[in-house]
């Protein structure tokens, strides 16, 4: 049994093809999809973001809003780039959005990954402490955003304050409790899938990794995930860890699917560069008819070793299409799979 949710990366432009072509398009397509998704059984509703791009970037507004219009779906993002946040801020604004959604916030977090703009971060105002990297300032900070997230005092009371204090040092408000243990981390490399689980971190590992060994991009992911138990294991959390993988699935039922995705169907892994000194092996799409693509998805080992499998959508073709490739999946290939 497994978890099935979307991954969107909220693309939006001014295409005539092309069903979210403004950002409001994008934003209130998204909601009207976590709804439609929940009703059809789809467990989780995760968001990447970007900054300096048209597509998703403030993720809070975007996740309260689903988290009031909705009533079972998981809420998530799939990352948040540290390197960009206040987390002082950040913990209001998803101790927020995890009330309003009533606890089903699944917040992945990272140390960040190449973006639009060169250093997008420095004009939001951050600069890595002397002796760091932009990586570290990325960790470090999702570190003292997990700290805050504990609820415990820290900050010393006015002795004249607007309005009377609790005794003792004062959390930040409001305060959620367990969100601290529905946090997830982006993990690109197997020795950061090895911090976050000494962090108590869930892990998700997504279409890309780093190339560490030059074997095929799913066995590479699966030694990645078996690499993060183990550690897991040794550090003893109390609470259970959780592991997703993302993907491009598309079940070919119709013509409209073979249109749009039939050339996808003989696609393989890719090798590039995410960094000028960082070889990575990107993950092949799946495009087949159901009977194909569960042969092809059983030999997947990343996702035999996960509980939670995202599936990354074509969020510009509208919300109905979209609710068909989650149903086709649902419907046709999750039950082949052992996932229903």
């Amino acid at each position: 049994m497994k978890k099935i949710g979307f991954l969107s990366f909220g693309h939006w432009a001014n295409h005539p093809q092309y069903n979210a072509r403004t950002a409001s398009d994008t934003l209130l397509q998204s909601i009207d999809l976590a709804v439609a998704a929940e009703e059809i059984g789809i467990d989780g509703a995760y968001f990447r973001v970007h900054h300096f791009a048209k597509q998703l970037a403030s993720p809070f507004p975007l996740l309260s809003a689903i988290g009031a219009k909705t009533s079972k779906i998981e809420i998530g993002t799939g990352v948040i780039d540290m390197r960009y946040e206040n987390p002082l801020y950040m913990v209001e604004d998803a101790g927020a959005a995890d009330l309003i959604s009533g606890g089903r916030l699944q917040l992945g977090i990272s140390r960040g990954s190449p973006e639009q703009v060169i250093d997008g971060w420095r004009y939001f105002g951050y600069e890595p402490l002397e002796g760091e990297t932009d990586a570290d300032m990325g960790r470090r900070k999702g570190l003292e955003f997990l700290e805050k997230l504990d609820g415990k005092g820290f900050a010393q009371p006015n002795p004249n304050p607007m309005f009377p204090n609790p005794p003792g040092l004062l959390r930040l408000e409001p305060f959620s409790s367990g969100l601290r243990d529905r946090i997830w981390w982006g993990a690109a490399s197997n020795a950061t899938a090895i911090w976050a689980a000494e962090n108590g971190l869930h892990l998700q590992s997504s279409t890309l990794k780093e190339d560490e060994s030059g074997k095929p991009f799913h066995i590479q992911q699966a030694e990645q995930i078996r690499l993060y138990k183990k550690a897991w294991k040794e550090a003893g959390h109390a609470h259970e860890p959780r592991i997703s993988v993302s993907r491009s699935i598309f079940a070919l039922v119709n013509d409209q699917d073979r249109y749009y995705f039939g050339n996808e169907s003989n696609r393989e892994d890719k090798i590039g560069l995410i960094e000028p000194d960082k070889r990575a092996i990107f993950g092949r799409s799946y495009a087949a008819e159901p009977d194909h693509l569960i042969l092809d998805l059983a030999k997947d080992e990343a996702i035999q070793e996960a509980d939670t499998v995202l599936l990354t959508i074509p969020n510009t073709l509208g919300v109905d299409y979209n609710v068909h490739v989650l149903s086709a999946i649902l419907e046709h290939v999750a039950p082949g799979l052992g996932w229903r």
